[in-house]
């Protein structure tokens, strides 16, 4: 089941709500709790039942870690008992995500590399295995830290299933939830967070039924279908891909947090206009906050962050972005694309050491080509698939413009090639460009989802707005697509 499918706006959701307050009303707030955990494993399970005994085991030997972390064993001199316990729960927790995603990319390159012939696994990836780990690593840590007291199993097992935001995120800490599903006063109905959180719903559901799924389109046709690429074909495949991933992904966040204020429950924010950054470091301040944040306070930190020289400090942002990339997926793009980003995070500060500044414009612009050219490596299937569009974004396979120009005679000269253009994306290529402009305009220079909720008052003018991109994002249910971070 997907955010924009018809089941979950029309029947899986306002049953699930329904129930939850009716019962919180009349039958007490545990049996709400209960009734609202097995909605959310109804609808984890809902997309292949295969998936939940896994994740119930998980949430149990987590729990079962995490309440020994907490003071369920003794403390020995040196807390080595509380150390190894927690060493445990990491080691299985990685183990598990790297068994599932990372064996058959694994035996691929030994089998690449010693000439064997092991049969690869074919494993089913569990769905949001990496977000409902990493939030389950979060908790550990925090319990070893003593940042968590004394969890009960209830709280535990609907912090890490709540239905929200299981499958894709926005990767929330114990902290941030349990304590909102514990607040009486949340208990009731609340008019004001129900009415913006279908101004969010709204918001993204027309980001992805109406923008990302457009601009996927020309991506998948770029990407997945055209063997070769030329100038203008490779960078309109480039970017309909970037603002496709922005609208997906940034759409996902906005139907999560619109759900969860429904049940009264703010989750954390995800996206800050990440394509207006100036600086590397600034887009991932934007980017996918949650995961940032994980990174820094889980990896880049205890690495020992910028407190021990600038090699070192260079060498943690290298490891604590290669760790991100590979999160992401199984495959040397991936890992070639989180290396881009901490290399490029790595020369940002050198840089930054010369005391040269540049200006804003061109410092976004230097930043928005490479955030674009590294989304190339997200995207691609293989290197191979990668070098097809790098290839066509240099120039490599020649550039073509549209037959009309023909006649122009200094275009001649510049040896361009005349025809139909861009025939490997689409042969509608003004659609195509005032497209993917108008994505951009609303990705760069339009009020984001957190600038728009802050202002929101309801009222007609309000009304009329969620009214009309309600509108079109349902009239886009039709082409029901998977969000692309579930399948990370």
């Amino acid at each position: 089941m997907v955010f924009n499918s018809f089941e979950y706006i029309f029947i899986f959701l306002p049953v699930a709500w329904g129930v939850y307050f009716v019962f919180n009303r009349y039958l007490g707030a545990t049996v709400a709790r209960v009734a609202l955990i097995l909605f959310s494993l109804f609808f984890y399970s809902y997309w292949n039942p295969l998936y939940l005994p896994l994740l119930i085991i998980s949430v149990v030997i987590n729990y079962g870690i995490g309440f020994s972390l907490q003071g369920g064993i003794a403390a020995d001199a040196g807390g080595m008992r509380r150390k190894i316990m927690l060493l445990l729960g990491l080691l299985f927790n990685i183990g598990l995500l790297g068994y599932y995603k990372y064996s058959d990319f694994l035996i691929v390159n030994i089998n690449a590399a010693a000439g064997s012939n092991i049969d690869l696994l074919n494993l089913l990836l569990p769905l949001g295995i990496s977000f409902f780990t990493f939030m389950q690593i979060s908790f550990l840590v925090d319990s070893y830290r003593g940042n968590i007291k004394e969890t009960g199993i209830l709280p535990y097992v609907q912090y890490v299933t709540f239905f929200p935001y299981i499958v894709s995120g926005p990767i929330s800490r114990y902290n941030e939830i349990a304590p909102q599903f514990a607040d009486k006063e949340k208990w009731t109905l609340n008019h004001q967070n129900i009415s913006a959180g279908i101004l969010l719903f709204a918001l993204g559901l027309f980001k992805k039924t109406f923008i990302a799924d457009t601009l996927a389109l020309w991506a998948n046709q770029g990407f997945d279908t055209s063997s070769t690429l030329k100038f203008f074909e490779a960078w309109l495949t480039s970017l309909s891909y970037t603002f496709q991933l922005y609208f997906d992904f940034s759409g996902y966040t906005d139907m999560a947090l619109g759900t969860a204020l429904f049940f009264n429950v703010r989750l954390p924010v995800n996206f800050d206009s990440p394509y207006r950054s100036l600086s590397i470091q600034d887009f991932w301040r934007r980017w996918h906050i949650s995961l940032s944040r994980f990174l820094r306070d889980y990896i880049y930190i205890p690495l020992g962050g910028n407190r021990a020289g600038e090699f070192r400090t260079s060498l943690n942002v290298f490891i604590t972005f290669l760790v991100g990339g590979i999160w992401h997926g199984a495959g040397w793009t991936f890992i070639l694309w989180g290396m881009a980003h901490g290399l490029g995070l790595i020369v940002q500060r050198l840089w930054r050491r010369t005391g040269i500044r540049i200006n804003r414009y061109v410092s976004w612009f230097i930043t928005f080509n490479f955030v674009n050219a590294a989304w190339v490596l997200f995207r691609a299937k293989d290197l191979t698939g990668a070098l097809k569009v790098y290839k066509g974004m240099l120039g490599l396979n020649g550039v073509m413009i549209s037959a009309s120009l023909g006649k122009i005679s200094f275009l001649k000269s510049l040896s361009f090639e005349f025809g139909e253009w861009p025939a490997a994306i689409s042969k509608n290529i003004t659609y195509v460009m005032y497209y993917i402009a108008a994505a951009a305009v609303i990705a760069i220079f339009w009020k984001n989802s957190n600038e728009l909720s802050a202002k929101y008052e309801p009222g007609w003018r309000w009304l009329v707005f969620i009214a009309i991109i309600l509108g079109i994002g349902l009239i886009h249910v039709t082409r029901i697509s998977n969000f692309v971070y579930a399948n990370f």
